[in-house]
């Protein structure tokens, strides 16, 4: 059975075709450079040229300012409701990374509270970010 005869094929016009794609990769391009990261400004300690850089959602920042305020996901937080965090962190996903970032003024006395609730609860997977050399 020939179902084409007498007709024209029908065909399938692709020039609208790659103006969608076109538009498609431009919308995934914009809202993959969208920063969703809260950063409190802060002067780095110092550089690292070999740092190990870790990018991963399942992350949690601790920022420590000039005078010694703790942002926790960058919202201020004290060190009570950092230990709860972390407790429950610890609890529910004890592979996730702990990132300190501290400013370079910040008396050791504030990150060494930190750390110190974190080795009491014997959390292990703790980093120190520095900045890079080239930034």
């Amino acid at each position: 059975m020939n179902f084409s005869r007498g007709r024209r094929p029908f065909i399938v016009p692709m020039n609208a075709m790659s103006d969608v794609a076109f538009l498609l990769l431009i919308f995934i391009m914009l809202v993959s450079l969208i920063n969703y990261r809260r950063e409190v400004k802060i002067d780095y300690p110092e550089s690292a040229e070999a740092a190990k850089r870790v990018n991963d959602s399942r992350n949690l920042e601790l920022w420590i300012d000039k005078s010694g305020v703790v942002y926790l996901d960058g919202l201020a937080s004290n060190l009570g409701e950092v230990e709860d965090k972390v407790g429950e962190l610890y609890r529910t996903a004890p592979d996730t990374r702990i990132h300190i970032i501290a400013d370079r003024n910040v008396p050791f006395v504030r990150v060494n509270a930190v750390l110190e609730i974190l080795q009491l609860l014997e959390y292990r997977v703790v980093t120190f970010v520095v900045r890079d050399s080239e930034s």
